[in-house]
């Protein structure tokens, strides 16, 4: 199917205690006591590299690891040679009218998400557990990380989830440790959203993820020469 998709953390009362735990679980690197209690920060907010609020830090950042939207094309031995050219390429794909239509729709659409499914938006990017440059930087995100949210727009109808796009969930989930992920997407008509957006569940898939991380490394291993 030829699809044009958009890419796109004294005494103190409990409601007071609660908006400074708030704000230690924002930040990483927060301290883990506020107001006398002990604060549990869950494990993926340690894992953060870099903000997209930071440009330059997060573009540095993702240049030197595989990220999400590396791994959507990472499907045959050929496409890992096409990726590592392209990162190692001085210039990049700087966006397009879609690109920028979706930019401008995804803070729309993650306040759907999360008015409907509790998911947070998030610009972190994140590490692995095993490998510090496999990197993902998921639209949304659930307190424990368990559950993520990815999000695009289209200018054409579909009724499955289109491979690549399947790619990058898996690999996300593999980051964060996620269980599942709420692929959400809205359509629009020359730029015009068409109805309110649409979902679908997508479930881990271990095999999948392996394969992933393989091509990632063997990634990895031709950027390294």
């Amino acid at each position: 199917m030829d699809l044009q998709l958009d890419i796109f953390g004294d005494q103190a009362d409990a409601s007071s205690l609660a908006a400074d735990a708030g704000d230690a679980l924002a930040d990483p690197v927060a301290a883990e006591v506020v107001a006398g209690a002990a604060v549990v920060i869950a494990a993926h907010l340690r894992r953060v590299v870099a903000r997209s609020s930071d440009r330059i830090a997060w573009l540095r950042a993702r240049s030197q690891g595989v990220t999400a939207t590396d791994a959507a094309k990472l499907s045959t031995p050929r496409s890992i040679h096409a990726v590592a050219m392209e990162k190692v390429s001085v210039r990049g794909f700087s966006g397009n009218a879609f690109t920028d239509h979706g930019r401008a729709r995804e803070p729309h659409i993650a306040r759907w998400v999360h008015d409907h499914f509790s998911l947070a938006p998030s610009d972190a990017l994140f590490h692995s557990v095993p490998e510090r440059r496999h990197l993902a930087t998921p639209d949304c995100i659930s307190d424990d990380g368990a559950v993520l949210a990815e999000i695009k727009t289209t200018s054409k109808a579909f009724d499955r989830i289109p491979k690549s796009y399947l790619r990058q969930i898996w690999w996300q989930q593999y980051v964060l440790g996620a269980e599942r992920t709420l692929f959400v997407w809205e359509q629009h008509c020359e730029f015009v959203p068409v109805g309110p957006p649409r979902y679908q569940w997508v479930e881990r898939d271990e095999d999948e993820i392996a394969a992933l991380v393989d091509r990632a490394d063997r990634l990895l291993e031709l950027l390294a020469r």
